[in-house]
């Protein structure tokens, strides 16, 4: 039952052992939001300590990676009507008292989506040496597509109003979602902008990334977003106003 215009989207891949404290400095800090975090194929206790913290826990019944789950999240806020839906990951990078910086730009600048970077003052966690040279690379392949600064294209901190979510409900990115996202809507005519915030390291486990991986990923997301920007529009995107 939807409770709030707002939902956080929580995607939770084997985070049994933080979530339920990630969720609830969640509650603390945003206690106006619905909660819903998409367990992506666990083979952990992390869908018993998410409903254990009082979230809605959609169970996927294997695991489709980080795009699959985020959709799955962005087509429930779809479904139940929810103007606003945030991303944040299970694992406390995103503090959750950041998100207002995410709110007053969207309102302020009238965006479609607001994308939370690391690095517009680079503050706080700013990722390891080699992953930053990576995400400055993307940076500088989006900002010459699109025509726009873009600081933090792999941010996964981000706030979606009503186009926004109609859209992703309807179509996101597998592979590189964060990435494409970016493309995706600015094919679609949709805007989005993005505000500095501060992240911290994730509080519990690992990255599955390793630095051959690392390379491996840059060259394929740098060719899935040249394929992106030549698509077409394909949605016309309807919502609720």
């Amino acid at each position: 039952m939807r409770h709030s215009d707002l939902l956080i989207i929580v995607p939770a891949y084997n985070e049994g052992e933080g979530i339920r404290g990630v969720l609830a400095d969640m509650r603390r800090h945003i206690p106006d939001a619905d909660f819903v975090v998409v367990n992506d194929g666990s083979t952990d206790a992390t869908a018993f300590e998410a409903a254990a913290a009082g979230a809605t826990v959609l169970s996927l019944s294997c695991n489709l990676g980080i795009g699959g789950a985020v959709q799955t999240g962005y087509r429930y806020a779809a479904e139940h009507g929810y103007r606003y839906a945030v991303q944040m990951d299970g694992d406390g990078q995103h503090p959750p008292e950041e998100l207002d910086r995410l709110r007053l730009a969207l309102a302020r600048e009238g965006a479609d989506m607001v994308v939370g970077s690391r690095f517009l003052e680079r503050q706080g966690f700013q990722s390891s040496h080699a992953r930053r040279m990576g995400i400055a690379l993307l940076a500088g392949l989006l900002t010459r597509l699109l025509g726009r600064r873009v600081t933090d294209p792999t941010s996964g901190f981000r706030l979606c109003g009503p186009a926004a979510i109609a859209l992703f409900a309807a179509e996101y990115p597998t592979d590189y979602p964060e990435v494409e996202a970016l493309v995706q809507l600015d094919n679609e005519g949709l805007r989005s902008v993005e505000v500095p915030v501060v992240m911290r390291e994730r509080l519990t486990g690992k990255s599955s990334i390793s630095a051959f991986k690392s390379v491996y990923y840059m060259c394929k997301v740098t060719l899935a977003v040249l394929i992106a920007k030549t698509r077409k529009k394909k949605w016309s995107v309807r919502y609720e106003a």
